[in-house]
């Protein structure tokens, strides 16, 4: 048995580098324990240093595919919506390694270590919330891997490699807030069609998601205020500059702001940010 990563950064590559998706998020799990033990001992791990792969491990399957040759998901079946669960499953597997990379990528920058407690707390769930669908998909004859996945989901961690503001912006106060204004009419479909337990996984979900682009705003802010920068303008210049999705409405405009998000940080970019 190869030996504990003895820092939280070799800790986040050790789950990177892992390719089972149940394994990964088992580790996971288990990191953060570790983590918060310390914490709650007052003896917390080193953060150290390590080098994260530029791309996370990953399983054979499923097959990753250009989002355009993904095929087309109908949610009023039943294949529909286990497709629905298979897709909403590969998110947050891919979330998974989107927060442990950006605990072992920005060591460089001073953080307090409430920073790496906000991004353990959002791996551990992450992958919590990937264990409770990969159980819906189970409970259906399904697994995750059985249908094709789009490849696109670590496009935004390439680019923002080398910059933490951007990564805070794009992934969590982005991509993440999406998932507040796409989920609650998920949760409708399965409660319609009556399927409690992907309900409860997606209410989960939908309640802890909230969280997640909380810590990102509050750390975008951090950043901001510390570098005498202007919170709105620059995350405006980020997302021009570092996404390449179009932000579409409508928005969950309560949750985003019970995360930090009022409407005038998204609002001004629906119009100008546009596919490459």
């Amino acid at each position: 048995m190869p030996p504990a990563p003895d820092s939280l950064a070799a800790c986040a590559v050790e789950v990177l580098t892992t390719a089972d998706a149940r394994e990964k998020t088992v580790k996971s799990r288990a990191h953060a324990r570790a983590w918060f033990a310390g914490r709650a001992a007052g003896v917390p791990m080193a953060i150290g240093e390590a080098r994260p792969p530029a791309h996370p491990a990953r399983p054979d399957r499923p097959e990753l595919l250009a989002p355009r040759d993904v095929p087309r998901r109908r949610p009023g079946s039943a294949q529909g919506r286990k497709a629905l669960l298979h897709a909403v499953a590969h998110i947050e597997l891919n979330a998974v390694d989107l927060h442990w990379d950006i605990i072992a990528r920005f060591t460089a920058t001073p953080m307090p270590l409430a920073f790496y407690d906000d991004w353990v707390r959002t791996a551990d769930e992450e992958a919590r919330h990937f264990q409770l669908l990969e159980q819906c998909l189970r409970a259906r004859d399904s697994f995750y891997g059985e249908m094709p996945a789009h490849a696109e989901m670590w496009r935004a961690a390439e680019d923002t490699a080398g910059d933490l503001m951007a990564r805070l912006a794009v992934v969590p106060m982005i991509l993440e807030a999406r998932g507040l204004d796409v989920t609650p009419p998920m949760i409708a479909m399965f409660r319609k069609s009556g399927q409690d337990d992907a309900v409860a996984a997606l209410e989960t979900i939908y309640a802890e998601e909230v969280g997640h682009v909380a810590h990102g705003a509050k750390w975008f802010r951090f950043l901001c205020e510390r570098d005498g920068l202007p919170v709105q303008d620059t995350f405006h210049a980020l997302a021009r500059r570092y996404f390449h999705g179009a932000l579409k409405p409508p928005f969950n405009e309560d949750k985003r702001a019970e995360a930090g998000l009022p409407v005038d940080f998204y609002w001004p970019l629906v119009d100008d940010v546009r596919p490459d």
